[in-house]
């Protein structure tokens, strides 16, 4: 590290006002050893504030005389910074950290700052008159934009969606078969106090999805996930309740499980007998591809997609899972179910706090009203990030345009990974493009590792809690998330005590 830099401890309220030039970047072992003090001060250990080296302070004053002239400010390469010792940037409203002050002679800075004023005075006056009836003239336009709220989906709308707003995908170590979360139904007592209802969902992962949804009986859905093979999954799940009319053809489609005759439950069975009699059914190759073959004829005529081979071989590395496993299939990591992995029967029969069942599959109404919105093609699955440029952000447009509100954004445990993954500022910055009002939640599981959290049910390693996104954004906003523990220990809602 040069030795004429100067850090200083930067204060919560100054890091959503900070200069654009201004970065972090991981500190390394050696430089921790080196300045131990200034590491010993630094709350999030490791990550200090760090500005561009001196090659850069020119730029750096041209983005001050920017700032004062409301000018679009210069982007820096973080590529050339990283060649110069600047490491990786990140966005600043997430540690705290020790900033580098910029020391020019004052006569320079002068010239500079009286330099920029001469030139560009005249096209700023020029620009800030031809602006003001264009933002006069912006809520008219933002009206005239919002189409009618669709009630279904033509199938080419459908798959021009799922293509259109993907990106491209990317690893996760798990096949996400299941959920692994046995506290999903912990919070659906607070949703309802919260009169969480209506409006657009937005998920991610696989089959609680269906339990949100159905709970909150969105008008529309969007479920965004960084695996192709999520999506995938997906509209496997959606070619299966398209050819089921009944929760027992349902799991019989999806685990290669052909019922007798004589021992199809009725329809409004309890959701016990029809694990009974999917547990005495066996299968056979035959079954498995008719079954498969089933599955992507609706994929390709009646949903307009087209599987790539990379698809199709992972559509039937997810069918064959099932089949061979069956209601004990569950969460896998680098190829193995855990044995504290929930199981697929073990989630249908998970109950709320008050012991009552809940799962989708449980209720004959609830089946019926997720079905019906995937028969309508309101249930979208997308390949995003949400820390990345392009998925979540064209969800909310779309969601805009269309006149809809976000009821409910279900994250799981993603935001622990774009913590890691030192993006979290950048699915922050998303979540601001959603549309939202006072009343849109976040819905959270967070692991009981490391930290137990306060509002932790014996019994499970997940503690699934709620969050108004507004909160949310105004917290972010003060620089109160330093860590992932932060996030969910703020202004938390939990499911049978209050909010936080």
């Amino acid at each position: 590290m040069p030795r004429r830099v100067n850090y200083r401890q930067v204060t919560p309220t100054e890091l959503p006002n900070r200069p654009r030039h201004v970065y972090y970047r991981q500190v390394t072992p050696t430089e921790l050893r080196t300045h131990r003090r200034a590491a010993g001060r630094c709350r999030y250990f490791g990550y200090m504030l760090q500005a561009p080296y001196s090659d850069s302070y020119i730029e750096a004053i041209v983005n001050l005389i920017a700032r004062i002239l409301h000018l679009p400010s210069r982007t820096f390469d973080a590529k050339r910074l990283s060649r110069s010792g600047a490491g990786t940037t990140n966005e600043p409203a997430t540690f705290f950290g020790y900033r580098r002050s910029l020391r020019l002679p004052s006569s320079v800075l002068t010239a500079l700052l009286a330099f920029g004023l001469i030139a560009v005075a005249p096209k700023t006056v020029a620009r800030s008159s031809a602006t003001i009836p264009q933002s006069a003239a912006q809520p008219a336009t933002q009206s005239a934009s919002h189409q009618k709220q669709p009630e279904k989906l033509s199938a080419e709308e459908f798959a021009r969606l799922v293509r259109e707003l993907s990106e491209e995908g990317g690893f996760f170590r798990s096949d996400n078969f299941t959920s692994n979360e046995t506290s999903y139904l912990h919070v659906i007592g607070k949703l309802r106090q919260l009169e969480a209802t209506g409006g657009a969902y937005i998920g991610v992962g696989p089959e609680q999805n269906f339990t949100y949804i159905a709970k909150i009986r969105p008008r529309i859905a969007f479920i965004v996930d960084i695996r192709r093979q999520a999506m995938i999954q997906h509209l496997m799940f959606k070619a299966i309740f398209e050819l089921s009319p009944a929760r027992d053809q349902y799991l019989s489609l999806l685990l290669c499980r052909p019922l007798s005759k004589g021992k199809t439950p009725r329809a409004d069975a309890p959701v016990n007998d029809i694990l009974t009699a999917i547990s005495e059914a066996a299968t056979d190759t035959r079954t498995l591809e008719a079954n498969l073959t089933a599955i992507r004829k609706e994929i390709r005529e009646k949903f307009k997609i087209q599987l790539t081979e990379a698809d199709q071989s992972g559509l039937e590395y997810v069918y064959r899972s099932f089949r061979a496993d069956g209601l004990e299939i569950g969460y896998r990591v680098d190829g193995r179910r855990a044995d504290w992995f929930p199981t697929l029967r073990e989630l249908i029969l998970q109950s709320d706090q008050n012991g009552k069942l809940g799962n989708f599959l449980a209720s004959k109404e609830d089946y019926e009203f997720v079905r019906d919105l995937h028969r309508r093609n309101m249930i979208i699955p997308v390949v995003g990030d949400f820390g990345g440029k392009k998925a979540l952000a064209s969800v909310g447009d779309y969601l805009r345009k269309t006149g809809f509100t976000v009821t409910a954004f279900y994250v799981s445990n993603v935001e622990q990974y774009l913590f890691q993954g030192l993006v979290f500022s950048d699915f922050a910055e998303n979540v601001r493009k959603l549309p939202i009002n006072d009343h849109s939640l976040f819905i959270r599981a967070y692991p009981n590792q490391r930290y137990m959290h306060p509002a932790r049910i014996g019994g499970h390693m997940i503690t699934t809690l709620l969050q108004h996104i507004s909160v949310f954004l105004r917290d972010f906003d003060e620089g109160r998330y330093l860590s992932y523990y932060d996030l969910v220990s703020t202004h938390y809602i939990a499911g049978e005590g209050g909010i936080q």
